[in-house]
């Protein structure tokens, strides 16, 4: 169960980082953060923040 819960951690900093660099990288709009780029960093959140209290509980 650790590496599905380090798994979930790096995906969810991922898709933080890929959803509020999208315009950036060339796979956003271009016009400003989107609603689709905010649902995809707190989607990235939540995932990082379950795969963190998944490792605690384990250790």
């Amino acid at each position: 169960m650790r590496a599905f819960a380090v798994s979930l951690l790096v995906a969810g900093v991922l898709l933080f980082l890929v959803s509020l660099t999208a315009d950036t990288i060339g796979i956003g709009e271009g016009t400003g953060v989107g609603w689709k780029q905010i649902t995809g960093a707190v989607i990235g959140v939540v995932m990082a923040a379950i795969g963190m209290v998944r490792l605690r509980r384990e250790v």
